[in-house]
């Protein structure tokens, strides 16, 4: 049967497809429109297929938060070029998952790439766009924040997500506070709270790198011991998030400032998600 341009310019206003595309489409299932939209998505998936062993280090970080600021969500949407990244249905795409992951909860990436959009999946969504763009598409990170307070802070053109958690509100207004928080994680990255949320091996491996550092000096064994956790304690002080001399006043500790803020309030958790690494 013949193919009109009315009836691709159809199945590109469904699917968004390439004119070419859509009339090779249309042409290989003979008119019909499911048929078509399915061989699209073949495409799209054989384009995924192809381009798995692509690198993925542009795209953009999603957040939304609830409206009493008790939970955030955070995700990262990767592609190959910052051109795709900043393209409108990319973009799109981010929200759409976003609004899924945050409706329905899943328990990790794989959950959310098997929550239904509409009438396809997530994974479904990505790959349609892959077949659209012919870039690889993944969402390498999706998290969940809950507490008393959840304050989210963007960095570097939506390069770099934080979602900080805080704990000893008391009622005060601490968004301000909670987005200074978060600028401190995003320029300094630290790799806990505080000393206890350190992995065992990470001070392991510290101690130890001080042991070293001592015997290289001349230290005596019988204080070898003592210097490590001296240095273990430096460790803290510029790794760990309470710690850290606070960025935008370095007479104080984070710890210190959030106390100025509101006598009590300190950081429960934080997570930070940056866009290729």
């Amino acid at each position: 049967m013949a193919i009109t341009a009315k009836d691709v310019n159809k199945l590109r206003q469904m699917t968004g497809a390439g004119m070419m595309d859509c009339k090779k489409a249309l042409t290989e299932a003979e008119g019909d429109f499911d048929k078509a939209i399915e061989i699209l998505r073949k495409k799209g998936q054989k384009v995924s297929a192809s381009r798995a062993d692509r690198d993925t280090k542009e795209g953009s970080v999603f957040i939304k938060t609830s409206n009493d600021n008790t939970e955030a969500i955070l995700i990262a949407l990767n592609c190959e070029t910052d051109f795709v990244g900043k393209n409108e249905e990319f973009q799109a795409l981010g929200n759409t998952i976003l609004e899924v992951a945050f409706e329905k909860a899943p328990a990790d990436v794989a959950g959310l790439l098997n929550e239904t959009a509409g009438d396809t999946t997530v994974a479904e969504k990505i790959t349609e766009l892959v077949g659209k763009i012919g870039e690889k598409i993944e969402v390498s990170e999706y998290v969940r924040l809950k507490g008393e307070a959840v304050v989210p802070y963007i960095h570097a053109g939506n390069k770099l997500g934080v979602l900080v958690s805080l704990k000893g509100v008391n009622g005060s207004d601490v968004t301000e506070a909670g987005k200074d928080v978060g600028m401190q994680i995003a320029a300094m990255n630290p790799v806990a709270v505080d000393e206890n949320g350190v992995d065992a091996s990470v001070v392991e491996k510290e101690l130890e790198i001080g042991r070293e550092q001592a015997r290289a000096e001349g230290k005596p064994d019988n204080i070898i011991d003592k210097i490590a956790q001296g240095k273990l304690q430096k460790f803290y002080k510029e790794n760990t998030l309470l710690h850290q001399q606070f960025v935008k006043d370095n007479g104080l500790t984070v710890a210190k400032y959030l106390d100025s803020v509101s006598k009590g309030l300190t950081v429960a958790e934080f997570k930070r998600i940056a866009i290729g690494g």
